[in-house]
Protein backbone atom coordinates (compact mmCIF):
# COMPACT_ATOMS: atom_id res chain seq x y z
CA UNK A 1 0.00 0.00 0.00
CA UNK A 2 2.71 2.22 0.82
CA UNK A 3 4.81 1.69 -2.65
CA UNK A 4 4.57 3.26 -6.10
CA UNK A 5 4.37 0.04 -8.44
CA UNK A 6 5.82 1.37 -11.94
CA UNK A 7 3.89 0.18 -14.62
CA UNK A 8 4.50 -1.07 -18.35
CA UNK A 9 4.14 1.89 -20.46
CA UNK A 10 1.15 1.75 -23.49
CA UNK A 11 2.75 0.35 -27.07
CA UNK A 12 4.12 3.80 -28.78
CA UNK A 13 0.78 3.04 -31.16
CA UNK A 14 -1.81 4.43 -28.23
CA UNK A 15 -2.13 7.61 -27.35
CA UNK A 16 -0.61 8.04 -23.61
CA UNK A 17 -3.93 7.92 -21.07
CA UNK A 18 -4.96 10.56 -19.60
CA UNK A 19 -5.74 10.70 -15.65
CA UNK A 20 -7.92 8.30 -14.28
CA UNK A 21 -11.90 8.75 -13.90
CA UNK A 22 -12.29 9.98 -10.71
CA UNK A 23 -14.66 12.21 -8.18
CA UNK A 24 -14.53 15.72 -8.61
CA UNK A 25 -16.21 18.66 -6.89
CA UNK A 26 -18.78 21.07 -9.20
CA UNK A 27 -17.39 22.69 -12.00
CA UNK A 28 -18.00 24.14 -15.52
CA UNK A 29 -18.21 22.50 -19.03
CA UNK A 30 -15.94 24.17 -20.69
CA UNK A 31 -13.57 26.42 -17.85
CA UNK A 32 -13.64 23.80 -15.64
CA UNK A 33 -12.63 24.32 -12.39
CA UNK A 34 -10.14 27.73 -13.23
CA UNK A 35 -12.99 30.34 -12.27
CA UNK A 36 -13.67 28.49 -8.51
CA UNK A 37 -9.75 28.01 -8.31
CA UNK A 38 -9.16 31.88 -9.15
CA UNK A 39 -11.88 33.12 -6.63
CA UNK A 40 -11.36 30.52 -3.92
CA UNK A 41 -9.07 28.01 -3.85
CA UNK A 42 -9.20 26.38 -0.49
CA UNK A 43 -13.34 26.00 -0.91
CA UNK A 44 -13.11 24.23 -3.90
CA UNK A 45 -10.52 22.03 -2.07
CA UNK A 46 -12.46 21.65 0.58
CA UNK A 47 -15.24 21.01 -2.04
CA UNK A 48 -12.69 18.39 -3.71
CA UNK A 49 -12.30 16.58 -0.29
CA UNK A 50 -15.64 15.57 0.02
CA UNK A 51 -15.66 13.63 -2.42
CA UNK A 52 -12.96 11.22 -1.95
CA UNK A 53 -9.26 10.96 -0.41
CA UNK A 54 -7.88 11.86 -4.03
CA UNK A 55 -10.09 13.50 -6.66
CA UNK A 56 -9.18 15.62 -9.78
CA UNK A 57 -9.47 19.07 -10.66
CA UNK A 58 -9.95 20.11 -14.52
CA UNK A 59 -7.44 23.74 -14.32
CA UNK A 60 -5.65 24.79 -17.07
CA UNK A 61 -4.46 21.06 -17.00
CA UNK A 62 -6.04 17.76 -15.48
CA UNK A 63 -4.67 17.34 -11.70
CA UNK A 64 -5.02 14.69 -8.96
CA UNK A 65 -5.09 15.99 -5.73
CA UNK A 66 -4.74 13.54 -2.34
CA UNK A 67 -4.47 14.44 1.37
CA UNK A 68 -4.38 11.36 3.01
CA UNK A 69 -1.22 10.31 5.21
CA UNK A 70 -1.01 7.24 2.09
CA UNK A 71 -1.06 9.97 -0.65
CA UNK A 72 1.38 12.16 1.08
CA UNK A 73 3.84 9.80 1.40
CA UNK A 74 3.85 8.01 -2.43
CA UNK A 75 4.45 11.46 -3.62
CA UNK A 76 6.99 13.25 -1.60
CA UNK A 77 9.16 10.16 -0.95
CA UNK A 78 9.78 9.36 -4.31
CA UNK A 79 11.73 12.12 -5.76
CA UNK A 80 12.77 10.00 -9.00
CA UNK A 81 8.39 9.56 -10.04
CA UNK A 82 7.45 12.58 -8.90
CA UNK A 83 9.43 15.61 -9.64
CA UNK A 84 9.48 19.05 -9.51
CA UNK A 85 10.29 20.42 -12.76
CA UNK A 86 7.40 21.45 -14.42
CA UNK A 87 5.03 21.92 -10.95
CA UNK A 88 3.31 24.94 -10.06
CA UNK A 89 6.73 26.26 -7.91
CA UNK A 90 8.18 26.82 -11.66
CA UNK A 91 5.52 29.57 -12.11
CA UNK A 92 7.61 32.10 -9.49
CA UNK A 93 10.48 33.42 -10.18
CA UNK A 94 10.96 33.11 -6.24
CA UNK A 95 10.99 29.37 -6.23
CA UNK A 96 12.07 28.65 -9.68
CA UNK A 97 15.76 28.17 -9.10
CA UNK A 98 18.25 26.49 -6.01
CA UNK A 99 17.53 23.08 -4.50
CA UNK A 100 13.65 23.88 -4.56
CA UNK A 101 13.71 23.23 -8.02
CA UNK A 102 16.45 20.70 -8.42
CA UNK A 103 15.49 17.16 -9.10
CA UNK A 104 16.80 14.05 -8.56
CA UNK A 105 19.42 12.68 -8.79
CA UNK A 106 21.24 15.89 -8.68
CA UNK A 107 19.39 16.98 -5.01
CA UNK A 108 20.53 14.46 -3.06
CA UNK A 109 24.32 15.94 -3.19
CA UNK A 110 23.28 19.70 -3.77
CA UNK A 111 21.23 18.93 -0.07
CA UNK A 112 23.74 17.22 0.92
CA UNK A 113 26.11 20.05 0.84
CA UNK A 114 23.65 22.61 2.14
CA UNK A 115 22.30 20.69 5.24
CA UNK A 116 24.88 21.12 7.36
CA UNK A 117 24.50 25.02 7.27
CA UNK A 118 20.81 25.10 8.55
CA UNK A 119 20.86 22.76 10.89
CA UNK A 120 19.99 23.33 14.64
CA UNK A 121 23.75 22.99 15.48
CA UNK A 122 25.02 25.30 13.23
CA UNK A 123 22.09 27.85 14.12
CA UNK A 124 23.41 27.59 17.51
CA UNK A 125 25.49 30.25 16.58
CA UNK A 126 23.20 32.93 15.42
CA UNK A 127 20.68 32.59 18.18
CA UNK A 128 22.09 35.07 20.67
CA UNK A 129 21.80 37.87 17.47
CA UNK A 130 18.16 36.68 16.46
CA UNK A 131 17.13 37.37 20.13
CA UNK A 132 18.71 40.40 20.12
CA UNK A 133 16.98 41.48 17.07
CA UNK A 134 13.78 40.41 18.40
CA UNK A 135 14.27 42.69 21.48
CA UNK A 136 14.85 45.38 19.90
CA UNK A 137 11.72 45.32 17.47
CA UNK A 138 9.50 44.22 20.47
CA UNK A 139 6.38 46.14 20.89
CA UNK A 140 5.49 47.94 23.97
CA UNK A 141 2.37 49.37 23.36
CA UNK A 142 -0.40 49.01 20.21
CA UNK A 143 0.64 47.51 17.04
CA UNK A 144 -0.35 45.64 13.93
CA UNK A 145 1.02 42.23 13.69
CA UNK A 146 1.53 41.53 10.00
CA UNK A 147 3.55 44.56 9.93
CA UNK A 148 5.28 43.92 12.65
CA UNK A 149 6.15 40.45 12.12
CA UNK A 150 7.15 41.46 8.00
CA UNK A 151 9.78 43.75 9.16
CA UNK A 152 11.01 41.41 11.96
CA UNK A 153 11.69 38.35 10.29
CA UNK A 154 13.37 40.25 7.19
CA UNK A 155 16.05 41.79 9.64
CA UNK A 156 15.81 38.23 11.27
CA UNK A 157 16.58 36.35 7.77
CA UNK A 158 19.14 38.62 7.16
CA UNK A 159 21.38 38.44 10.28
CA UNK A 160 20.79 34.34 9.95
CA UNK A 161 21.80 34.13 6.49
CA UNK A 162 24.04 37.05 5.61
CA UNK A 163 24.67 38.30 9.16
CA UNK A 164 22.72 41.07 8.78
CA UNK A 165 25.23 42.70 5.86
CA UNK A 166 22.50 43.01 2.80
CA UNK A 167 20.58 46.67 2.83
CA UNK A 168 17.11 46.80 3.98
CA UNK A 169 16.02 48.81 1.49
CA UNK A 170 16.96 46.07 -1.32
CA UNK A 171 15.71 43.56 0.78
CA UNK A 172 11.98 45.42 1.40
CA UNK A 173 11.81 45.88 -2.78
CA UNK A 174 12.87 41.89 -3.35
CA UNK A 175 10.60 40.58 -0.81
CA UNK A 176 7.15 43.28 -0.59
CA UNK A 177 6.10 41.72 -3.72
CA UNK A 178 5.42 38.49 -1.98
CA UNK A 179 2.88 40.14 0.27
CA UNK A 180 0.81 40.91 -2.74
CA UNK A 181 -2.51 38.92 -4.46
CA UNK A 182 -1.71 36.76 -7.27
CA UNK A 183 -0.73 37.30 -10.10
CA UNK A 184 2.26 39.48 -8.75
CA UNK A 185 4.92 37.02 -6.94
CA UNK A 186 4.86 35.34 -10.15
CA UNK A 187 5.63 38.82 -12.42
CA UNK A 188 9.58 38.58 -13.27
CA UNK A 189 11.91 41.12 -12.12
CA UNK A 190 15.10 40.34 -13.56
CA UNK A 191 16.76 44.10 -12.35
CA UNK A 192 16.22 43.93 -8.32
CA UNK A 193 16.38 40.28 -8.47
CA UNK A 194 20.48 40.77 -10.18
CA UNK A 195 20.84 43.58 -7.93
CA UNK A 196 20.67 40.78 -5.11
CA UNK A 197 22.28 39.16 -6.67
CA UNK A 198 24.98 40.80 -6.84
CA UNK A 199 24.90 41.80 -2.80
CA UNK A 200 24.68 37.77 -1.83
CA UNK A 201 27.75 37.60 -4.04
CA UNK A 202 29.70 40.19 -2.17
CA UNK A 203 28.38 38.74 1.06
CA UNK A 204 29.80 34.97 -0.15
CA UNK A 205 32.97 37.13 -1.07
CA UNK A 206 33.70 39.06 2.58
CA UNK A 207 30.86 36.90 4.79
CA UNK A 208 29.87 37.93 8.62
CA UNK A 209 31.36 35.21 10.51
CA UNK A 210 29.00 32.78 12.22
CA UNK A 211 26.16 33.64 9.31
CA UNK A 212 25.28 31.03 7.04
CA UNK A 213 26.91 32.73 4.14
CA UNK A 214 30.07 32.41 6.03
CA UNK A 215 29.41 28.60 6.33
CA UNK A 216 28.75 28.19 2.71
CA UNK A 217 31.78 30.31 1.49
CA UNK A 218 34.20 28.04 3.93
CA UNK A 219 32.66 24.68 2.86
CA UNK A 220 33.39 25.82 -0.80
CA UNK A 221 37.31 27.26 0.04
CA UNK A 222 38.91 28.20 -3.06
CA UNK A 223 36.66 26.52 -5.32
CA UNK A 224 33.86 29.23 -4.30
CA UNK A 225 33.32 30.72 -7.87
CA UNK A 226 31.75 30.01 -11.39
CA UNK A 227 29.39 27.66 -11.05
CA UNK A 228 30.06 26.03 -7.37
CA UNK A 229 29.01 30.55 -6.61
CA UNK A 230 26.02 31.07 -8.74
CA UNK A 231 24.34 27.73 -6.93
CA UNK A 232 25.23 29.46 -3.51
CA UNK A 233 24.05 32.80 -4.50
CA UNK A 234 20.93 30.82 -6.05
CA UNK A 235 20.02 28.42 -2.48
CA UNK A 236 20.79 31.79 -0.70
CA UNK A 237 18.13 33.79 -2.37
CA UNK A 238 15.77 30.80 -2.68
CA UNK A 239 16.21 30.32 1.34
CA UNK A 240 15.65 34.05 1.84
CA UNK A 241 12.20 34.23 -0.60
CA UNK A 242 10.89 30.36 0.68
CA UNK A 243 11.42 31.88 4.18
CA UNK A 244 10.12 35.17 4.15
CA UNK A 245 6.25 35.16 4.00
CA UNK A 246 5.77 31.77 5.12
CA UNK A 247 7.29 32.77 8.32
CA UNK A 248 6.07 36.19 8.70
CA UNK A 249 2.60 35.40 8.06
CA UNK A 250 3.03 32.08 10.84
CA UNK A 251 3.92 34.46 13.40
CA UNK A 252 1.45 36.94 12.46
CA UNK A 253 -1.16 34.40 13.64
CA UNK A 254 0.84 32.70 16.25
CA UNK A 255 1.13 36.31 18.03
CA UNK A 256 -2.13 37.19 17.50
CA UNK A 257 -3.41 33.37 19.03
CA UNK A 258 -0.58 34.16 21.81
CA UNK A 259 -2.61 37.03 22.78
CA UNK A 260 -5.81 35.07 23.69
CA UNK A 261 -4.39 31.89 25.10
CA UNK A 262 -1.78 33.36 27.76
CA UNK A 263 -1.36 29.87 28.91
CA UNK A 264 0.94 29.21 26.04
CA UNK A 265 2.65 32.15 26.64
CA UNK A 266 5.42 29.67 29.37
CA UNK A 267 8.40 29.51 26.60
CA UNK A 268 8.77 26.06 27.94
CA UNK A 269 5.44 25.69 26.29
CA UNK A 270 6.60 27.66 22.98
CA UNK A 271 7.38 24.67 20.76
CA UNK A 272 3.87 22.96 21.22
CA UNK A 273 2.02 26.99 20.59
CA UNK A 274 4.27 26.13 17.57
CA UNK A 275 3.07 22.71 16.28
CA UNK A 276 -0.59 23.91 16.69
CA UNK A 277 0.15 27.40 15.15
CA UNK A 278 1.71 25.50 12.06
CA UNK A 279 -1.01 23.01 11.84
CA UNK A 280 -3.65 25.18 12.09
CA UNK A 281 -2.48 27.63 9.22
CA UNK A 282 0.49 25.99 7.27
CA UNK A 283 1.59 28.63 5.23
CA UNK A 284 2.47 26.11 2.27
CA UNK A 285 -1.01 24.94 1.97
CA UNK A 286 -0.32 23.54 -1.72
CA UNK A 287 2.28 21.51 -3.15
CA UNK A 288 2.88 20.10 -6.42
CA UNK A 289 4.67 17.10 -8.96
CA UNK A 290 4.87 15.76 -12.18
CA UNK A 291 4.96 12.23 -12.72
CA UNK A 292 7.94 11.23 -14.36
CA UNK A 293 6.70 7.83 -15.50
CA UNK A 294 3.43 5.77 -15.28
CA UNK A 295 3.06 4.54 -11.32
CA UNK A 296 0.71 4.20 -8.76
CA UNK A 297 -0.34 6.23 -5.65
CA UNK A 298 -2.68 5.43 -2.47
CA UNK A 299 -3.94 2.99 -5.20
CA UNK A 300 -4.48 5.65 -7.82
CA UNK A 301 -2.38 5.07 -11.33
CA UNK A 302 -0.76 8.02 -11.97
CA UNK A 303 0.15 8.28 -15.79
CA UNK A 304 3.02 10.08 -16.33
CA UNK A 305 3.31 13.40 -17.23
CA UNK A 306 0.32 13.76 -14.56
CA UNK A 307 0.32 16.72 -12.14
CA UNK A 308 0.14 15.94 -8.85
CA UNK A 309 -1.14 17.72 -5.67
CA UNK A 310 -0.92 17.32 -2.22
CA UNK A 311 -2.20 19.71 0.13
CA UNK A 312 -1.34 20.36 3.91
CA UNK A 313 -3.87 21.83 4.39
CA UNK A 314 -6.33 19.24 3.59
CA UNK A 315 -4.23 16.81 5.53
CA UNK A 316 -4.13 19.52 8.81
CA UNK A 317 -8.07 20.05 8.81
CA UNK A 318 -8.81 16.69 8.18
CA UNK A 319 -11.03 15.36 11.25
CA UNK A 320 -10.18 11.81 10.59
CA UNK A 321 -6.70 12.86 11.40
CA UNK A 322 -7.09 15.60 13.97
CA UNK A 323 -10.18 15.76 16.48
CA UNK A 324 -11.47 19.59 16.23
CA UNK A 325 -9.43 20.09 13.62
CA UNK A 326 -9.95 24.23 13.59
CA UNK A 327 -9.72 24.81 17.27
CA UNK A 328 -6.46 25.64 18.44
CA UNK A 329 -4.89 23.25 20.97
CA UNK A 330 -1.43 22.97 21.48
CA UNK A 331 -1.88 19.95 23.83
CA UNK A 332 -2.59 17.62 21.04
CA UNK A 333 0.77 17.61 19.98
CA UNK A 334 1.88 15.95 23.77
CA UNK A 335 0.23 12.46 22.15
CA UNK A 336 2.59 12.59 18.48
CA UNK A 337 0.70 12.34 15.54
CA UNK A 338 -0.10 10.15 13.13
CA UNK A 339 3.42 9.37 10.36
CA UNK A 340 2.79 12.00 7.02
CA UNK A 341 -0.10 14.02 8.32
CA UNK A 342 1.74 16.89 9.96
CA UNK A 343 3.36 18.91 7.23
CA UNK A 344 4.32 22.16 7.80
CA UNK A 345 7.59 21.94 6.19
CA UNK A 346 6.53 19.25 4.02
CA UNK A 347 8.26 15.83 4.45
CA UNK A 348 10.80 13.31 3.54
CA UNK A 349 13.80 14.00 1.35
CA UNK A 350 12.43 17.65 0.17
CA UNK A 351 11.71 18.55 3.90
CA UNK A 352 12.27 22.16 3.84
CA UNK A 353 15.77 22.89 4.48
CA UNK A 354 14.91 25.86 6.23
CA UNK A 355 12.35 24.06 8.84
CA UNK A 356 15.10 24.60 12.00
CA UNK A 357 15.46 27.91 10.96
CA UNK A 358 12.01 28.88 10.64
CA UNK A 359 11.30 27.57 13.90
CA UNK A 360 13.81 29.57 15.66
CA UNK A 361 12.97 32.50 14.39
CA UNK A 362 9.25 31.97 15.51
CA UNK A 363 10.20 31.26 19.24
CA UNK A 364 12.89 34.23 19.13
CA UNK A 365 10.47 36.64 18.41
CA UNK A 366 7.49 35.92 20.22
CA UNK A 367 9.31 35.06 23.64
CA UNK A 368 9.75 39.00 23.77
CA UNK A 369 5.50 39.22 23.80
CA UNK A 370 5.39 35.86 26.14
CA UNK A 371 7.12 37.98 28.84
CA UNK A 372 4.38 40.65 29.05
CA UNK A 373 0.83 41.36 28.56
CA UNK A 374 -0.40 40.98 25.38
CA UNK A 375 -3.89 41.67 23.80
CA UNK A 376 -6.06 41.28 21.14
CA UNK A 377 -7.88 44.57 19.83
CA UNK A 378 -9.65 44.24 17.09
CA UNK A 379 -8.86 42.00 13.99
CA UNK A 380 -9.81 39.66 10.79
CA UNK A 381 -7.67 36.53 11.30
CA UNK A 382 -9.19 34.57 8.34
CA UNK A 383 -7.22 32.60 5.85
CA UNK A 384 -6.57 34.37 2.13
CA UNK A 385 -4.32 32.57 -0.43
CA UNK A 386 -1.69 33.93 -2.43
CA UNK A 387 1.44 31.73 -2.79
CA UNK A 388 0.88 31.03 0.85
CA UNK A 389 -1.37 31.31 3.50
CA UNK A 390 -1.59 34.77 5.47
CA UNK A 391 -4.24 35.96 7.48
CA UNK A 392 -6.39 38.49 5.94
CA UNK A 393 -5.63 41.02 8.62
CA UNK A 394 -5.45 43.39 9.61
CA UNK A 395 -4.49 42.28 13.33
CA UNK A 396 -4.34 45.14 16.25
CA UNK A 397 -2.67 44.01 19.51
CA UNK A 398 -1.42 45.63 22.80
CA UNK A 399 1.67 44.80 23.90
CA UNK A 400 2.76 45.87 27.62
Amino acid sequence: MNALRPEPGPPERHRRPGPPRLPEPPGLPVLGHLPPWTASPLRLLEAGARTGPVFRLRLWRPALVGYQPEWNRAILSDLATFRSRGSLSGLSPYLAAGIVHTDAPQHRPRRRGLSPHFSARALGSVEDRLAAVAEARRPRRGFEALSWSAALVQDMLNVALFGGALPGSLLSRFLRPLHHRLPTPMLPRPRVFRRLDAAIAAALADPVPDSIAAGLAAAGGARLGGAAEADAVEDLRVALAAGYDTTSHTLAWAAWHLARYPQWRDPQALPLFLDEILRRYPAGWLGSRIAARDSVAAGVPVPAGTLVLYSPYLTHTDPGLWEDPLLIRPERFTAGHPAWSYLPFAAGPRTCLGAHLARLILRTALTPLARGDLAQVSGDPAVTVGITLRPRGPLRLCAR
